[in-house]
C-alpha cells in the first residue's frame, strides 16, 4: 500500500511542479507581450513624436492656405479690374 502512496506523491509532485512551471511561463510571456506594446506604443508609429509632427504639418498648411487665399484675392481684383477695360 504504501507503494502506491509513494507512487501517488510523486505523480502529486510532479503535477504541482508542472503548474508552477506553467504559470511561471505564462507572466514570463505576459511580461514579453507587455514590454512590446509599451515599445511600440512609446516609439512606434502611433507615438507621441508623430503626433506633434502632424501638428506642425497641419499649422504649415494652413498658413499656406491663408496665403494662398490672399494672393488668389489679388488675383481675382486684378483680373476684374482688366475685365472691365475690356471692350465689349
Amino acid at each position: 500500500m504504501s507503494k502506491i502512496l509513494n507512487e501517488f506523491e510523486r505523480d502529486r509532485a510532479k503535477s504541482i511542479e508542472r503548474r508552477f512551471y506553467g504559470k511561471i511561463a505564462l507572466l514570463v510571456l505576459f511580461v514579453v507581450v507587455l514590454g512590446v506594446y509599451v515599445g511600440d506604443v512609446l516609439f512606434g508609429t502611433s507615438s507621441l513624436e508623430v503626433l506633434l509632427d502632424l501638428q506642425d504639418r497641419q499649422d504649415n498648411l494652413t498658413k499656406n492656405v491663408k496665403i494662398i487665399k490672399q494672393k488668389n484675392a489679388f488675383l481675382q481684383k486684378e483680373y476684374f479690374e482688366l475685365k472691365q477695360l475690356e471692350p465689349q
